[in-house]
């Protein structure tokens, strides 16, 4: 197989089932056919590349294979290597330097080869033993959830990727998240750390939130909290999109701290593990609302001293 290049890539007849013929269709292996892996590798057949080899270590994983990649050879990591032009490693985050550092150390045919992985956190540092050794390294990281549902490619229309990469490297990357139906937001390698933080704690924490919010509204009686949560939760998230603190409402954004202090003891009797969490987002609540001027000064004092008291 001839090495690519940012400016050209091989290509040969596509596999059944994929889309029409493309003017610079690549031959993508997958490294790692997770959830992710699996709806990147989807989204890209779907736009006329042919996948040609997929590395599956657990049986879910090569469940997953055979359900959204029909007839992929599964192999080992070198040899989906050996196969491709464009590698997609997406493996689990803390997994992903000791793949790089494995496949660079083991000789395995790197050069030429563009090599994506799909971690939010990394950038192209965790790729640089691979670049080393000629690889092309790009970062594209969908932000989205997935599932593992069939429906996982179709959730890359529309959303953003993050996207890490050389300069030379940057259109080849614009084109490929365009084709899964993304748009391309470039992200500096150092701030990698600070933009996952921020999506991490956006989406895996509102979760979490929500699914505590559930169980006390279960333990308070009502019958179907999902239905009760639905409309507030969705307002909140448009205006909190649309106005930013403006959007802040409750007690705490009042100064009530009455209310607050009500709302602590009885967190403290029937949900001491949300306890925690409930203070330190009430502080960063009362923070924001005191400097946008929402709160004055007395009443954040004195919901901050509620909120101080409380015990653990």
């Amino acid at each position: 197989m001839p090495a690519v290049t940012a400016a050209s890539t091989p290509g040969e007849a596509a596999r059944p089932g994929a889309g029409p013929a493309h003017p610079a269709r690549l031959n993508v292996g997958v490294v790692g056919a997770g959830r992710v892996g699996t709806a990147l590798a989807v989204a890209l057949s779907r736009a006329g590349h042919r996948i040609t080899a997929a590395s599956a270590v657990s049986d879910a994983s090569r469940r997953r294979v055979d359900r959204f990649l029909p007839g992929t050879p599964v192999c080992q990591p070198d040899e989906v290597l050996g196969a491709a032009d464009l590698v997609l490693l997406t493996v689990p985050d803390d997994a992903l330097p000791g793949l790089v550092h494995g496949l660079a150390a083991t000789g395995a045919p790197l050069a030429g080869r563009l090599l994506a992985h799909a971690s939010g956190r990394h950038g192209l540092g965790v790729l640089e033993s691979a670049t080393q050794q000629g690889a092309l390294p790009l970062a594209l990281h969908p932000v989205m959830t997935f599932t593992g549902r069939p429906d996982d490619a179709d959730r890359l229309v529309g959303i953003c990727f993050g996207v890490t990469a050389p300069a030379v490297l940057r259109p080849a990357a614009e084109v490929l998240v365009m084709e899964m139906g993304g748009e391309p937001v470039f992200i500096a390698e150092e701030d990698r750390d600070l933009y996952h933080a921020a999506l991490a704690g956006a989406a895996n924490h509102l979760v979490t939130q929500v699914v505590q919010a559930e169980d006390l509204l279960t333990k308070a009686g009502v019958g179907n909290p999902a239905r009760m949560l639905g409309p507030l939760l969705a307002a909140a998230l448009d205006n909190a999109l649309r106005l930013g603190d403006a959007a802040l409402t409750g007690p705490v954004a009042r100064g009530d701290a009455d209310t607050v202090a009500g709302h602590v003891a009885a967190l403290r009797t029937e949900a001491p593990e949300a306890l925690p969490a409930y203070l330190a987002l009430a502080r960063l609540t009362a923070t924001r609302a005191l400097a946008t001027g929402m709160l004055t000064a007395p009443d954040a004092r004195r919901l901050l001293d509620v909120l101080a008291e409380a015990p653990l």
